[in-house]
């Protein structure tokens, strides 16, 4: 087809679909744009569908705008019977489909929260599921970086639990572990510890984690007065130790002007760098913590003047997935209309208190609007500065190899293997020089009755470019370059594989030296290339090296210890498989399936008393 004749096409499916939009409703509702193959590509919501819709087919609008318009080829809607009603129907329309030209937030399963258990003496982990198990949860938190250091300083100030026993069950059975003989644990083990006054310790932590530092130091204070008062000086040694540690968590983070201020702070960038959403998270006086929202090259974040701009649809979603949603959301943007009230509105129904959101026009808080915006540019601006860093590491390792092509996708392989058994090849991945865990994959090497790197390194790759006909998927791309832990040996039996496979693809091994520090390059007929001269490329190429070790040695151990635990317990007269699991799914680990009693054992569901006594047996044999 000509060009005239595909853009006479176009436009003629823009003036139907103009038409079809002029005979909506001027109602609220949302619409649902759709393309040639009956995907949703985008959302939206309007005060009015008609005269809304319509404009998207008409007009000049930005480039990604006129990128989404010019891809539909259907849309739908749903009136409502409100603005609100609307609101919640996008956002849930967005999370559902998530659409190309709408701004997607990473899943919020992915962010790390804190849990605080539910049980006689709570115990406070990190998880990334959310569930419905009757424990607190805080967060999404930005990383696990942000809020280790924080358990870690409340488990020591406050002398929380962080042991592996399990209480109350394990009281008395042991001597107090080393926590408890240096200070670090208030001792629950020893049986001197009530509920009550553990739970208390708990109720502070937490309260910590929900950004009420400040009332927590105000209680430790007035405690530790009392314990001054009453002569009992070690005790008020430890709550001003504890008032010091958890002062601390604020030290080194920016803080307000007022010392008691709790509220999140959203700034936007849009320019020539990009668009980004930096968010701050205000609490105690000071922010706590920080998170960057890159918006992707297709997001439509044009607003219609006197509607609803799609960063409303943005600000709901992201606290679609959080535990705590402060009682005031600052803005560094304007929002068209009312849609501050209508957001406070949504999230206040989501929060269970009054939610203000609002755009400042002067004072502290817009000073601290203005910093965000700032860091949301700045955040684009060292992106960009790290993609050319990386890109031109990329072409020096091109032109150092002589490759054809500046390697964008590259994959290291390694094997590893405890003598005959479990032998696994592990692949990581590294996309325009930076390394992606979500491509990382292992291969379980089948039929060697001994190890063979050679065999297990033509059977991993044949494996993994089988795979290149899936059409989707991490396997499905053909990768720029191959390096190998290993010698000529290795690449000669990988470049033999893929020869008969009939692809091309550049494969280098990386050899190390007698100190086991990667040394240089070598190819299939031993030549080698000297990577020292170049110490980016030498840095990169020792963390592809480390990197994939690692990766490799992990899931070689990990199957070492299933089939360990497992063969432990199937060693018991009547244990199979089907009740070790079992009996693992129930406590986790095989040192408390050696503490439980025979009642506790008997409670699992296909354990009957007979295997609990022989399972109790079998591990008092043991201890004798």
């Amino acid at each position: 087809m000509s060009r005239e004749k595909r853009a006479d096409s176009g436009a003629d499916i823009l003036a139907a679909l103009h038409e079809k939009a002029m005979k909506l409703p001027r109602s609220p509702g949302v619409y649902i744009m759709e393309d040639e193959n009956g995907s949703v590509i985008y959302v939206g919501k309007s005060r009015s569908l008609r005269d809304r819709v319509e404009q998207y087919f008409h007009g000049a609008h930005d480039i990604k705008t006129t990128r989404m318009a010019a891809s539909v080829r259907s849309f739908r809607f749903i009136t409502t019977e409100s603005e609100m009603e609307a609101l919640s129907l996008e956002n849930n329309l967005i999370k559902q489909h998530r659409p190309k030209y709408n701004i997607l937030l990473k899943d919020s399963k992915s962010y790390p929260y804190v849990r605080v258990s539910n049980e006689p003496y709570p115990r406070i982990t990190v998880t990334r599921k959310r569930k419905q198990d009757g424990a607190a949860y805080f967060g999404p938190y930005s990383g696990t970086g942000v809020i280790y250091p924080v358990i870690r300083t409340l488990e020591k100030s406050l002398g929380l639990v962080s042991c592996k026993r399990q209480f109350p069950r394990d009281i008395g059975r042991e001597r107090p572990c080393i926590y408890y003989q240096t200070g670090k644990c208030v001792g629950v083990c020893t049986g001197n510890v009530a509920e009550e006054d553990y739970a208390r310790l708990v109720k502070m932590a937490a309260d910590v984690l929900g950004g009420r530092r400040s009332a927590v130091v105000r209680s430790l204070t007035e405690q530790m007065a009392q314990y001054a008062e009453d002569e009992r000086f070690e005790a008020a040694a430890r709550c001003r130790d504890a008032i010091r540690a958890i002062e601390s968590l604020g030290e080194g983070k920016r803080r307000t002007g007022d010392v008691d201020a709790e509220y999140d702070v959203i700034g936007w960038y849009s320019g020539e760098l990009g668009e980004c959403a930096a968010v701050y998270f205000v609490r105690d006086g000071y922010v706590s913590d920080s998170e960057y929202y890159e918006i992707g090259e297709y997001a439509v974040t044009e607003q219609s003047e006197g509607d609803y701009s799609p960063l409303a649809a943005f600000v709901a979603a992201l606290y679609r997935g959080r535990e705590y949603i402060p009682r005031e959301i600052v803005l560094s943007f304007a929002l068209g209309g009312d849609e501050c009230r209508l957001l406070g509105e949504y999230l206040s129904e989501r929060a269970d208190h009054r939610v203000t959101v609002r755009t400042p026009e002067r004072g502290e808080v817009r000073r601290m609007a203005k910093s965000c915006e700032d860091d949301a540019r700045r955040h684009l601006e060292t992106k960009r500065s790290e993609t050319d860093r990386d890109e031109r590491l990329l072409v020096r390792l091109a032109q150092m190899l002589r490759l054809e092509v500046v390697p964008e996708r590259i994959e290291a392989y390694d094997i590893s293997n405890l003598a005959s058994e479990h032998i696994t090849a592990g692949m990581v991945c590294a996309i325009h020089g930076r390394l992606k865990r979500s491509e990382y994959r292992y291969f379980r090497i089948k039929d060697l009755t001994q190890p063979d790197d050679y065999e297990s390194m033509r059977q991993t790759i044949e494996r993994r470019m089988a795979r290149l006909d899936d059409g989707e998927g991490s396997f499905s791309e053909f990768p720029d370059l191959i390096l190998l832990d290993g010698g000529a040996g290795h690449v000669g039996a990988v470049r033999e594989t893929l020869d008969r496979l009939g692809i091309d693809v550049p494969v280098f091994g990386m050899v190390k030296d007698d100190h086991h520090k990667t040394r240089t390059l070598i190819s299939a007929d031993g030549g080698e290339v000297n990577i020292a001269k170049d110490k980016e490329i030498f840095t990169f190429v020792y963390r592809l090296q480390e990197e994939v070790h690692r990766f490799t040695v992990s899931r070689m151990t990990q199957a070492k210890r299933k089939t360990l635990k497992t063969s432990t317990l199937e060693a018991i007269p009547g244990i199979g498989p089907a009740k070790a699991k079992a009996l693992f799914a129930a406590f986790g680990t095989l040192g408390a399936i050696e503490k439980a009693s025979v009642g506790e054992l008997s409670a699992v569901k296909g354990i009957s008393e007979r295997d609990a006594k022989a399972i109790a047996d079998h591990f008092a044999k043991k201890d004798g």
